[in-house]
Formats: structure tokens, sequence, C-alpha cells
């Protein structure tokens, strides 16, 4: 038995050995990179490259050998990994009965946590007192004009504003800037702002026009009964969220006036009016209609005639989506002009398949036959069967079973693709110069490798940003892939950080892998002592219904390991805020990044006489005696 338990301890202090080998032989690879490193930096980098030499092989084994030996598994290094390493090491050698001291290695245990907590400082700012981690919020496009939302969310808890440069323009968000400036002042909270550009994200191009129809649906009960008439607008006017009716007809309206119509399925429908005031009529709508531009409408007289007509004007074009089922075909082209639905054979024309065009229509050179091809964030999944010039076709593999509705706008994923795609398109770069005037960092969409973050750095010198924050977003498998390398080109500023935009990076790598990434990029994240945003669909129902889901709450306990949550716009959001912050403040005291704290238990001790009626004494007999 003794000399069984020698030759694991001479194994594991060989497998323990080749590790700091691999870590010293890591550092002389990169010592160009390191060199280039902010010096606030450089015990982070190496760090990373100690950490990515512990983790080039599957070191279970040796985990599985440590641990029967009552050894740190090295499961927590990745803050600290010589100083890990060394410590198991000198405990081995201990056992072994070797004398010595441990080498503490560049980071020490107390100094990977304290990395960690300054380098979240300096690009997150400061946290809420007895919260554990920062809140990220992205504005919506009312806050340019609602100082209140502003001053809302910052004493719900907000410590951090995001501003989507893919929505509004530079009037809006120097407004929301100037509120966030306000409140700061007057609560006195901390609040750091980051404006994301968007990047290049591959959409579905415009779709032809539909026809200028307006449903109107009153909402209906479980059993599919109408529950209540739909209250409308009408104008003599076109406006937004009003119905435009003739001029004449609305001088006519007064309060209990019914207007009647044949809608555009010639079905008959009224609105019964119940007032008129500052140039609008609100009117009820008992049952589901379809107006369109030019129908006929009817003021009916109290004995049943027509007392005068008019018509519904303009309308909004509405957008006719492409119907997609299995085993549909789609072609995708560089032509920019609109899409449209599949065309049925006809007596002298033959059928067409349903087109569209793409937004970056030069990444159809680097698809090939095969590939996957993935829509609106994954709803509608295709297989590339053809690739020709200026065009590709696509095979629909899944959809709805009874069809799914492809619109203009909408993501296209090439998960197994090789593309030429730049980091920043040029509405980014030009988003940069605002954005280093005014913000404290900036968030890039779709960063997939070094060179992105290199091109990023030198559009920030050029515009003067070179002391913003970075906030790197990781959304596709080659970002995955290339975060060693993307975090260390980013490591040259001194305030980085990384967000896991679980959204996109589902769609590209698979739901089922989802859950293994985002391990791997908090590991990784870790390991450089960069903090990590966790975004994507947090506590959304909340925010936008005021009511969590289970897997809600459970999906906030698991993000406490990263060190900023991410909320979205809803009318909700301030108590979303407040829920993330006491739920996250609960979960502090069990967890702390990866490892697993331990409070005393808070269950009752057993009560040996109330257990003893129940165990081993059952039917009067006794198992102890």
């Amino acid at each position: 038995m003794k000399a069984k338990r020698a030759e694991r301890l001479v194994a594991a202090r060989c497998e323990l050995e080749r590790i700091l080998d691999d870590a010293s032989a890591f550092e002389e690879r990169y010592r160009v990179q390191l060199e280039q490193l902010h010096p606030d930096q450089l015990k982070s980098g190496l760090n990373l490259l100690h950490y990515l030499a512990l983790r080039q092989r599957d070191i279970r084994d040796l985990q599985s050998e440590l641990g029967m030996l009552g050894l740190s598994s090295l499961g927590r290094a990745e803050a600290h990994v010589l100083a890990n390493v060394q410590a198991v090491l000198h405990a081995v050698r201990a056992l072994q009965g070797r004398k010595g001291k441990p080498k503490k290695g560049p980071v020490t245990f107390k100094q990977g946590r304290k990395l960690i907590r300054r380098h979240t400082r300096a690009l997150l700012g400061k946290k809420v007192k007895g919260s554990p981690i920062r809140i990220m919020v992205t504005l919506p496009s009312e806050a340019a004009d609602d100082y209140r939302l502003i001053r809302e969310l910052l004493v719900a808890g907000m410590n951090c504003a995001r501003i989507n440069c893919a929505h509004d323009g530079p009037d809006d968000w120097e407004r929301m800037l100037g509120h966030i400036e306000r409140a700061r002042r007057a609560t006195g909270h901390s609040c750091k702002t980051f404006m994301d550009v968007a990047g290049p994200k591959i959409r579905t191009g415009a779709l032809a026009p539909g026809p200028k129809v307006q449903r109107i649906h009153p909402t209906k009960d479980v059993r599919g009964r109408i529950a209540g008439p739909e209250v409308v607008s009408l104008a003599p006017v076109p406006g937004v969220g009003v119905i435009p009716i003739s001029p004449e007809l609305f001088a006519q309206l007064r309060p209990g006036s019914q207007i009647g119509f044949r809608d555009a399925r010639d079905k008959r429908g009224h609105f019964d009016v119940e007032c008129v005031e500052n140039g609008r009529a609100t009117a009820l709508c008992p049952a589901t209609a379809y107006l369109e531009a030019g129908l006929l409408l009817e003021l009916m007289a109290e004995d049943g005639t027509v007392a005068c007509a008019g018509e519904v004007g303009d309308l909004p074009v509405t957008e006719d989506p492409i119907l997609l089922r299995t085993g549909d075909v789609l072609i995708v082209h560089k032509d920019p002009r609109p899409g449209e639905p599949a065309r049925p054979a006809t007596e002298g024309c033959p059928p067409a398949p349903a087109h569209v065009s793409c937004t970056l229509p030069e990444l159809l050179d680097d698809v090939r036959p095969g590939e996957p091809l993935l829509l609106d964030d994954g709803k509608i999944h295709g297989v590339i069967r053809e690739v020709r010039d200026g065009e590709i076709t696509v095979e629909i593999t899944r959809a709805k079973a009874a069809g799914s509705k492809l619109r203009g706008d909408k993501g296209i994923n090439l998960p197994e693709s090789t593309l030429r795609i730049a980091g920043l398109t040029a509405k980014d770069k030009e988003d940069l110069r605002f954005i280093a005037a005014h913000a404290d960092g900036v968030s890039v969409s779709f960063v997939n490798h070094p060179d992105d973050v290199e091109d990023l750095l030198d559009e920030l010198d050029a515009a003067g940003g070179d002391d913003l924050g970075l906030i790197l977003k990781i959304e596709t498998r080659r970002g995955f892939q290339h975060l060693p390398g993307i975090l260390l080109a980013a490591m040259e500023r001194p305030a980085v950080g990384v967000m896991i935009a679980r959204g996109d990076l589902a769609v590209e790598a698979g739901w089922t892998h989802l859950a293994q990434i985002q391990e791997e990029i908090l590991w990784v994240c870790e390991a450089a002592h960069v903090p990590v945003v966790w975004a994507t669909q947090v506590l959304e129902r909340l925010a936008k219904t005021g009511l969590p889901t289970r897997s809600e709450i459970s999906d906030v306990a698991m993000a406490e390991r990263a060190e900023c949550v991410m909320l979205n716009k809803g009318p909700f959001i301030t108590d979303a805020i407040r829920t993330l912050d006491h739920v996250l403040r609960s979960v502090q005291s069990y967890q702390r990044k990866k490892a697993t704290l331990l409070p005393a238990l808070t269950l009752e001790e057993p009560d040996p006489e109330e257990v003893g009626r129940s165990v081993g004494t059952r039917q009067g007999r006794t198992w102890l005696r």
C-alpha cells in the first residue's frame, strides 16, 4: 500500500513539474506580446498564459489523484495559477518527506482576487455597497426625454448605463448622457456610461411592400371568444396610432355615432364612437376587422339610413413576410432588390422560389455548399445547397409546422463558414468619434479575431479615445475560439471587459453547447483578471411583463459568477433591477466565482427523541441492541 502511495506521489509530482515547465515555455513563446501589454495588465497577461499552459491537456486524472491525497485539485486555480500549482507541488513533496519552502509565482492567491476587483472597478466603476456585482441597463429611446426614468434607474441600483448606437442618433444620445450626469449629481450614485457599436451584423434586406392594411383585433378569452372591444382612434389626418378618415365624415361624428363598413374580407363591422375631442375620436370596435386605404365608411342615422359617407385614408405599408416551411427553397442574393415570397406557377409564368437580399453581400463569396445558414436568431434553419455568382440557394431544414415568417432586418448566422469580415463598419467608425468625446467606454459587437481588436484600437486612437474602457462582446464561434488572443490584444489598454452575448452565441454554437462555452469564457476571463458582463434575456419576462419565470431566477443565481449583469429595457425595468439586486445579495454568501462557500446552515438540528420515534422503532422493532 505504501509503495502504491509512493508511486502516486511521484506521478503527481512529475505532472505538476511538467505544468510548470509548460508555463515557462508559454512565457517565452509570447514574450513579444507580453511586452506590449499595459503595465497594469502585465501580471494578468502572465497568469492567462499560465492558465493556457495548465489547460492545454486533460488533467482530470491528475485532479482525481490529488483529491485522493487530500490536496487541492486545481479546480479553482484560474486567478492565481502558478501559486496554486506551486502550493500543491510543495504539499506533494512534503508528503514525500522533502523539505523546502513553496515558490509563490507572479500572482499570489490574494493578488489574484485583488487584480480582478481592481480591473472591474477601473472598467465598471464603483458598486453599490453590499451588492456583489454591477448592474448594467440598456436605455430605451424614451430616456432621451425622460430624466425621471434615468433617476429611477440609478436609485433602483443601476451602476452602468448602456446606449445602443443601432438606435436613435447623436442628439438623442447626448440628451441621455446629460440626464445621466444630472442624475449622478442629484443622487450621488456612481454610473459609468457605455455605448455599443453594432459591428458587422449580417441581416436580411428589405422585403417588398405589402398592402396598406391595418388589422384591428379585440382581445379574446381562453375559449377564443372576444373578451371586449378594441379601442381605436379616428382622425381626419394620418398620424401615429390613428386610423385616418375623410375630414367631412369626421366633422359629423358625435358621441354615440356608429360607423358601418365592410372590411377587406367583405365582412360587416362597425365603430361605436365614445367621445370626440382634440381633433380625434375615440371609438370601440367589437370584432376583428381588416381596414385598407379607400375602404368605404358610412355614418349611420338613427333610422338606419346612411347620414354621411367617407373612406379610410392612407395607411402605412405593411411588410409582406416570407413564409418558409421545411423543404422550401430560399434564394439569398447580393442584389438589393426587395425580397418576396415564393410565387406559384401561373399560365405562361413558371414558379419562383422566395428570395431575399443580404446586408453584407460580399460574405456570399465566402460560403460553401453544405454549410448551415440560420435565420431570425435561429428560428429558421437551412443548408446551403448551391453557390452561384451573386446568390446562394438555401434549403430550409427546420421551421414551424405551419411555416415560419421571415421578415426584413432579421439576423443571418453562418456558424461554420469562414468569413472575411471586417470588425467595424463605416457607421461604427463614425459613432466611435462621438463615443470618444462623450462616454466612459465602448462595447464592440462581433469581435471575432485579435485583428478586430487591433483595428478597434487604431480607430480609437484616431478618434481620441485612447482612455476609453473596452467591452468586447463574444457572440460567435470564431470569437470564442480566439478569445485568448483577443484578450491579449485588448490588454494593451488598462480597462478591458468581456460580454457573454448569449443570444447570438447560442445560435452560432448551438443551444446544447452554450453552457460549456459560457463556462470556458468565465474561466479564461478570470485567469486574465478580466471582468465579465452576463448578458441576453436576463429577467427578460420580468422587465417586460412584471412577473419573472422560475428559470430566470435560477439564471440570475448563475450570473453571480460574473462581475456585471446586463438588463434590457422594458416597462418594468426598475422592478427587474431591484429583483436582480435582491437575488444577487442573497446568493453571495454561498458562492464566489466557482468556489462554493459554506456558511452555517439555517436548518434546525434534528431532535434525537423525535427522530427516534420514527426511525428504528417502527412496529415495535429496535435494530440497535
